[in-house]
C-alpha cells in the first residue's frame, strides 16, 4: 500500500514505521523533524524488539499526492489543518484512519472530505518520542479498527490484516463510538488526573484552582495508582464515564474498570501524552478528550461531578501554564 503519515509524533511514527518494516511505501510528512528523519530515519526502541526503518520524508502533503491509506497521528489541537493537509493525499478510494484520542475526530474528517472512507483506529499503547526520529515502546501496542457510522466492512477486515501482518494486533470493532467510550475510560482518568495532580489532590477534588497555588510535577500512572485518593479518584471517574457510555446506548462491560487498572499497574512511570504536551508548554486536548465528554454527559442527564471539577482544573492550569517557562522533557 502507499501509506501518508500525517502527524509523525511518537503514535504516527511508530505505526507508520511498522508499515514501512512489513514492505509498503510509507510517506512521512514532516515539520521540525525533517532533516534528522530524512538523515537517519526512524528508530523504534521496543520491548518487542528494536529495528530502524527508512520512510519517504516529504514536507508538503503534494510531494505525496494520492495515497491508498492516510494514517492520521496529529494531536487534535491541529485539526483545523485538515483542509490544508489532507486534500492531496485523498482520492476516492483513499482510506483515512485517525489514530487519535477523544471524541469529534471522525465527524471533522466527514465534513471535509464525506463519510464513506472515514475510519478510526483506537491505540492502546505506551510510547513517547524522545527525540527526533527515536520512539520508546515501553508496553502495549494493539489498535481497534472501526468505520465511521456503520459496521465494519469487508475492507476493515482487509486492513486490519495488513496492520496484523506488520506486527501490530488489531482487532476490528463493531461499534466505533462505543469504542471511543471504552478508550476514555482509560484516557480521561489517567491523562486528565497526571496533569491536573500538578495542582494538588484538594484541587481536583473540589475542582477550585487557587491562584496561589504552586504547581508541582505531573503524575505518572505509577504514582496515581501508589496514593490511594488518587486511586479513587481514578476509579469514580473512571465509573462516570462508563455510565455515561452506557447511558448513551453502549454496552461497555462491567469488567472494564478493574481491566484498565489492571493495564496500567503493568506501565509503570509511564507519562501519557497530556502530561508530556503540559511539560512542554503545549496546548492539552481539552475538546476532544474532556470538552466533549463532559458535554456529552450533560446531554444525557447523567451528573459526572469528577469529570466537570476535572475539565474546571485543567482549563485553569492550562491558562497558568502559557504564563510558564516550559519544561524540558
Amino acid at each position: 500500500m502507499k501509506v501518508a503519515v500525517v502527524g509523525c509524533g511518537a503514535l504516527g511514527s511508530f505505526y507508520g514505521a511498522k508499515l514501512c518494516r512489513a514492505g509498503h511505501e510509507v510517506h512521512f510528512l514532516l515539520r521540525s523533524d525533517y532533516d534528522t528523519v530524512c538523515a537517519r530515519g526512524v528508530t523504534i526502541h521496543s520491548v518487542d524488539g528494536n529495528f530502524h526503518v527508512q520512510p519517504i520524508c516529504v514536507r508538503v502533503p503534494e510531494a505525496i499526492g494520492l495515497s491508498d491509506l492516510v494514517l492520521i497521528g496529529l494531536k487534535t489541537t491541529a485539526n483545523h489543518e485538515f483542509s490544508r493537509l489532507l486534500p492531496p493525499l485523498v482520492g476516492q478510494g483513499t482510506l483515512v484512519v485517525t489514530l487519535q484520542n477523544g471524541l469529534g475526530n471522525e465527524e471533522q474528517l466527514a465534513a471535509l472530505l464525506g463519510p464513506d472512507n472515514i475510519m478510526g483506529g483506537l491505540c492502546f499503547v505506551c510510547l513517547n518520542r524522545v527525540e527526533p526520529g527515536l520512539i520508546v515502546h515501553s508496553a502495549h501496542g494493539k489498535i481497534v479498527l472501526g468505520e465511521f457510522q456503520r459496521p465494519p466492512l469487508a475492507r476493515t477486515a482487509r486492513l486490519a490484516e495488513v496492520v496484523r501482518q506488520a506486527g501490530v494486533t488489531c482487532v476490528v470493532s463493531e461499534n466505533l463510538a462505543a469504542a471511543h467510550w471504552e478508550k476514555l475510560v482509560w484516557n480521561i482518568p489517567f491523562n486528565g488526573l497526571g496533569v491536573a495532580g500538578a495542582g494538588g489532590y484538594e484541587s481536583v477534588l473540589l475542582g477550585v484552582l487557587s491562584a496561589k497555588t504552586e504547581l508541582g510535577p505531573c503524575l505518572p500512572t505509577d504514582a496515581l495508582l501508589r496514593d490511594p485518593r488518587w486511586e479513587q479518584l481514578a476509579r469514580d471517574l473512571m465509573c462516570e464515564v462508563v455510565t455515561v457510555a452506557r447511558a448513551k446506548g453502549f454496552a461497555i462491560p462491567n469488567t472494564v474498570v478493574e481491566e484498565q487498572i489492571a493495564r496500567t499497574r503493568v506501565m509503570s512511570d509511564y507519562k501519557a501524552s497530556t502530561l508530556l504536551d503540559f511539560e512542554r508548554g503545549l496546548p492539552l486536548e481539552m475538546e476532544s478528550m474532556f470538552m466533549e465528554p463532559l458535554r456529552q454527559a450533560r446531554a444525557t442527564g447523567v451528573a459526572a461531578p469528577r469529570l466537570a471539577a476535572l475539565c474546571t482544573v485543567l482549563a485553569a492550569l492550562e491558562t497558568r501554564n502559557v504564563n510558564r517557562v516550559p519544561m524540558s522533557g
